[in-house]
């Protein structure tokens, strides 16, 4: 049987870094994870772990959820692919549409890089405006057109290759309204703003009080297209994302992770007036389409039939309840660890993740600079320590939950978490 060291060592000869995502990365080595289900997982050694990450926050309904394999399953006797229109496309995105106040039109796209890169198009189509203004610390995915601006407190992308002239393009602004409204008083060629629904990181910087409402004001005052990134918040914070839950309804969302039942793939919801740009029976100054968009496998059947079966679940709103009370119990697992021991830092979130801060209890206020202040080394020694003892989480000092959690699982997890922090106050990596 390989070990975790064996097959990284073989994957470092032939990947660059041995991995397929940056964030995989680890030294000495990744675990390689054979099988998964509900809240937990087990690498290629027969370890197994309480599960935070969830496919990266993909998972809310847990690992291996049966309804959805199950629908895979039966569509692979059928079709994984062919390239065609399929019935189930339609089904998934009626169940959109139902459940998602700004869907009143939806367009299937390969993952959620691809529907932020969607959405721009189509904003910048409809306004006829190049520019776009977004919130510093926020994440849109990958690609270029976003990416200055996701590393909170520079103008600078935060990785090469990515041409100024493109990054000419993006405006960055901190979540402060007067601070957003004289951006785009001041630059006239910005015509849409990206907002991460929950704010910077699905929510470890929350948004001010009463900022979606006042966004979504100052865009129609303004005249220009609010486009939210639901890519996390959609179906997590409810049925309908946090859209539906705060009743704030931007021009155009884009989705992904839950939204194909944790399968890969995503989408672009909006508004029919401006969505119509990407009907091929239209055309406009001779384009029919006016917004090209092609992909091989947008709404691949096998990902249509899992979601649709994940539809089924999420549009109760039962999932979101259990994996809330789990992220709820587990926070103040984590709160009553770090006051028995005397540490000053807060595990907080909304809906189903829960975030750490160290070095006070408060975090109302702080940038995401601030917030994002721990050192490598406390970040290292605490997710290093909880994976060592079984408990994997998502990235930075973040994770999320599922309807699969159980208080049991979420109990046994903050009794690690309490040996974890012994281990790094005895270490000195944290002060208590």
């Amino acid at each position: 049987m390989p070990s975790n060291q064996s097959l990284s060592d073989r994957a470092r000869r032939i990947m660059p870094g041995g991995v397929s995502h940056e964030l995989r990365y680890k030294a000495p080595h990744p675990v390689y994870i054979d099988r998964a289900l509900g809240a937990e997982k087990w690498d290629v050694e027969g370890k197994r772990y309480i599960d935070f990450k969830l496919g990266a926050a993909s998972q809310l309904l847990g690992n291996s959820c049966p309804e959805v394999m199950e629908a895979v399953a039966r569509q692979l006797t059928k079709t994984p692919y062919s390239g065609d229109c399929h019935p189930l496309e339609i089904e998934w995105a009626e169940w959109i549409h139902r459940l998602v106040p700004s869907a009143e039109r939806v367009r299937f796209t390969g993952s959620g890089s691809e529907s932020t890169m969607l959405a721009l198009r189509v904003a910048r189509a409809h306004t006829r405006k190049d520019k776009v203004l977004r919130i510093d610390g926020h994440f849109h995915g990958w690609h270029d057109m976003l990416l200055k601006g996701s590393k909170p407190g520079t103008d600078r992308p935060p990785s090469l290759g990515v041409p100024q002239a493109i990054s000419d393009l993006t405006a960055v602004a901190p979540p402060d309204l007067e601070a957003i409204a004289e951006r785009l008083d001041r630059d006239p060629g910005i015509g849409s703003i990206f907002v991460e629904a929950s704010g910077a990181n699905y929510g470890s910087v929350p948004l001010p009080d009463g900022f979606l409402p006042a966004i979504r004001a100052m865009a129609d005052e303004l005249d220009k297209v609010l486009i939210f990134d639901e890519v996390i918040t959609g179906f997590r914070w409810s049925p309908g994302g946090r859209q539906a839950r705060d009743g704030v309804v931007p021009d155009l969302t884009t989705l992904a992770k839950v939204v194909t039942g944790g399968l890969p793939g995503g989408a672009l919801a909006g508004k029919a007036h401006i969505m119509a740009l990407l009907d091929p029976s239209r055309t406009v100054e001779g384009l029919a389409p006016a917004v090209s968009h092609k992909g091989t496998f947008n709404a691949a059947p096998m990902v249509a039939a899992g979601a649709v079966a994940a539809m089924r679940l999420l549009s109760t709103g039962e999932v979101q309840a259990q994996a809330d009370a789990m992220a709820a119990r587990l926070r103040e697992g984590v709160n009553a660890a770090f006051a028995r021991r005397g540490i000053k830092a807060l595990a907080y979130g909304d809906s189903s993740t829960c975030h750490l801060y160290f070095g006070s209890t408060a975090i109302e206020g702080l940038s995401a600079q601030r917030i994002r202040t721990a050192t490598p080394a406390l970040v290292q020694g605490l997710r290093s320590g909880l994976l060592a003892r079984g408990v994997d989480f998502m990235s930075f000092t973040s994770c999320v939950t599922s309807n699969t959690h159980t208080p049991a699982l979420i109990d046994e997890a903050v009794g690690i978490f309490d040996a974890v922090l012994g281990d790094l106050t005895e270490a000195g990596a944290i002060a208590a």
